[in-house]
């Protein structure tokens, strides 16, 4: 049986108004690592959706067994439910969960807008790869996965201490198949990155920009690391990530964008 879920750690859901917002944290972590953002949304009236991707928030051997394609069917589950009670829906991720937006963005037209925090993109370097398989092998589950990545003293994140191998071989195979998915993303999106992210290479933003075949913003932060939802600029990632989606579901036809309107071939 799963363990308990950390206190804060709970996914959650609030019922607002007609527009509708998604967010997704990133691997080894929690919804409480989006909780600012979410809330900033919830306060300006939009019907807001956190889920608990299966595996988090709770200990890390629940994360042991679960793979990319559970949190991604975790993902499209939670979109259905607050796409059945809002006219347009926005997507918002960190880290991972901006890879899991990436696929949402590309595949569903009721998607109007997109915010990923220092997005996970980019194929995995074939050597970690290689490391990971090998470690594998040799009968190792877990790998140390040291401290949140917070420039912020005073901040913290509940988050897992510990890697498990498989589960993480799973997210670099998607991150290659994800490949074919972001020159689909056509509706508007922003992409915030820390200029000192110590888990995931900034690269990984200016791929997406450069990938997407819909309109990009950029908001570099100076004063965050990779954890940038609970840092010293999460005030101004939830400020902006409210004043886009707003801007972005208001600009939106009500019936969303049409489906295949992204070249998956573009840039």
């Amino acid at each position: 049986m799963p363990a308990d879920v950390v206190p804060g750690a709970e996914g959650w859901s609030v019922a607002g108004g007609p527009i509708g917002a998604l967010v997704l944290h990133g691997f080894g972590g929690s919804p409480a690592t989006v909780a600012p953002v979410a809330a900033a949304l919830v306060g300006a009236g939009l019907s807001v959706a956190v889920p608990r991707l299966p595996g988090h928030g709770t200990h890390v051997e629940d994360l042991v067994p679960t793979r990319f394609a559970d949190w991604s069917a975790a993902s499209e589950h939670a979109l259905s439910e607050l796409a059945a009670s809002c006219r347009r829906v926005a997507v918002v991720g960190q880290s991972m969960g901006a890879t899991l937006a990436c696929r949402l963005a590309a595949r569903h037209a009721e998607v109007v807008a997109m915010v990923a925090v220092n997005p996970l993109v980019l194929p995995a370097d074939p050597q970690l790869v290689d490391m990971v398989r090998l470690m594998l092998d040799a009968g190792e589950v877990l790998a140390d996965g040291g401290a949140p990545d917070l420039a912020d003293p005073e901040a913290s994140e509940i988050a897992y201490r510990k890697t498990p191998l498989a589960a993480v071989l799973s997210l670099y195979e998607a991150l290659q198949e994800l490949q074919a998915d972001l020159g689909r993303v056509a509706c508007p999106v922003l992409i915030m990155t820390s200029a000192h992210d110590h888990v995931v290479d900034p690269l990984n933003s200016d791929h997406l920009a450069k990938r997407v075949a819909g309109p990009v913003e950029r908001l570099v932060l100076e004063r965050s690391h990779h954890v940038a939802t609970l840092d010293h600029d999460r005030d101004l990632v939830a400020a902006r990530t409210v004043s886009f989606i707003l801007r972005g579901t208001a600009a939106a036809a009500p019936e969303g964008r049409r489906s295949g309107s992204g070249d998956p071939t573009a840039g």
